[in-house]
């Protein structure tokens, strides 16, 4: 009889009601259950993680908590002090209010492994009772070893990387979104100065406040260039594997990779050449000027509506040829018979691509679409690398006129040092990235199809 079906017969709590005494103790003294039916080592295990936590809760984790709720009370600083009846200047190291914070949430988790822990000395605990109640034999370390190595060996795979996940992802996750309810901005930078719990107050800054004329203006190119860079790469992508895929043209392998050279180079080259390029003294000017098409520079980078245009032209360049791969491939794998049998019904080429072509792709492509659209919401590479985030805008805070919510965060950190309103200006992309994919993507053909099956 497996343990899972063991546990179905009685519940924990009346598992601990009707146990014996070594049963009742486990819940106080972690592992006495093990250790009273000669599970030596696994007891043990259990016991001194128990005693680990004691002693870190005492030491370390009660400070952690304190300090997480304060984040500090001493300030960096000089302190008269009177040593051997002198008065003297001393400095004092003062708290820092971001290793209190780091330290708090680390003890939080800490505990909440530690409370996984603990419940797996109740389950085992638990699964003795079942065992002893149905004869059954109790197995020994060597057993539970293998269980590991053998049936949830996939459990014990997953251990390692999911401590990874704890340390570098979840708590620096939680470490940000914390930071969006302090004042740590430049005023308050540790360990010379200490930061504050403020409640809601930089969402309201951001979203009614001073910070409300910088944000809306920028969320709302955000959200247009968005919309820009995924229709152009998407429509003119088709266009393009359609045209390759003509019936009748040649040497369509070698006009395939010319367009797939662009992919070849990488994109931070390929953004620096056209920021050049594009430059009001580059190349394009002086052609132009030569030819005389113009007779003053035109401000492709330095104009915001000029900027924002060349944004996108230059974005089609570097998306174009991945959007024409996706889609050659599913038009090499239509099924020839529809197309063939509305050809001689007499439908023109344009019947059939509306259709017939174009539904099968926009079915198969829609995911790959919310995927793009979302990923131009958050393309820093593009506007930092092309403009910088300019031209400049005096009306803004710490952002330029073509900068995307991602590239002002940037800013917001790294040039203003305002971790408070850039950690805000995070919640709020993953907000929208997260509210847009699950709506648009749950009412996508595609995805009915796949629930229907």
């Amino acid at each position: 009889m497996t343990e899972k079906n063991l546990a179905r017969q009685v519940s924990l709590s009346e598992a601990f009601k009707k146990g014996g005494i070594d049963i009742k103790l486990s819940a106080l003294i972690m592992g006495f259950a093990n250790l009273a039916n000669k599970q030596i080592i696994k007891g043990l295990l259990f016991l001194i993680t128990e005693v680990v936590f004691l002693i870190a809760f005492i030491s370390q984790i009660i400070p952690a908590f304190s300090g997480l709720i304060t984040l500090g009370t001493q300030t960096q600083g000089m302190v008269t002090k009177n040593i051997d009846g002198i008065k003297m200047q001393v400095a004092v190291a003062g708290d820092n209010s971001m290793l209190m914070l780091i330290f708090g949430l680390a003890a939080i988790i800490f505990c909440l492994v530690f409370a996984y822990i603990y419940w797996c000395n109740l389950m085992s605990a638990h699964n003795l009772y079942m065992l002893k109640s149905q004869g059954e034999k109790i197995p020994t370390f060597k057993d539970d070893f293998m269980t590991l190595a053998n049936g949830r060996f996939h459990m014990t795979l997953m251990a390692i990387p999911l401590i990874g996940i704890l340390l570098f992802t979840i708590l620096p996750l939680i470490y940000m979104i914390c930071l969006a309810f302090t004042n740590f901005d430049h005023n308050h930078l540790p360990p010379k100065s200490l930061f504050d719990w403020v409640g809601l107050t930089n969402f309201g800054s951001i979203l009614t406040g001073r910070m409300a004329g910088t944000f809306f203006p920028v969320f709302s190119w955000t959200l247009i260039w968005a919309v820009f860079a995924t229709v152009t790469n998407f429509f003119f992508g088709i266009v393009l594997a359609l045209l390759i895929n003509t019936k009748g043209l040649k040497l369509k392998k070698m006009w395939r990779t010319i367009f797939v050279i662009t992919i070849a180079v990488p994109q931070f080259i390929s953004l620096l050449i056209m920021r050049n390029l594009l430059n009001d003294e580059g190349p394009v000017n002086a052609l132009l000027y030569k030819l005389g098409i113009i007779k003053h520079a035109l401000p492709f980078l330095s104009d915001p509506i000029w900027a924002k245009f060349s944004i996108i032209f230059v974005n089609m360049w570097i998306g174009i040829p991945f959007t024409m791969l996706v889609a050659t491939g599913i038009i090499m794998n239509l099924p020839s018979e529809q197309i063939e049998a509305a050809e001689i019904d007499g439908a023109s080429k344009f019947q059939i691509f509306r259709s017939i072509t174009f539904p099968q792709i926009l079915l198969i492509m829609t995911p790959n679409l919310i995927q793009q659209f979302i990923g131009n919401i958050n393309n820093f590479n593009v506007i930092y690398l092309l403009t910088g985030g300019g031209p400049t805008n005096s009306e803004y805070y710490q952002a330029g006129t073509t900068d995307l919510l991602v590239t002002w965060l940037y800013k917001l950190t790294v040039t203003a040092a305002d971790y408070n309103l850039a950690s805000v200006i995070g919640i709020l992309i993953f907000a929208v990235s997260a509210i847009f994919s699950l709506l648009a993507y749950t009412r996508t053909a595609s995805y009915k199809e796949g629930t229907a099956k």
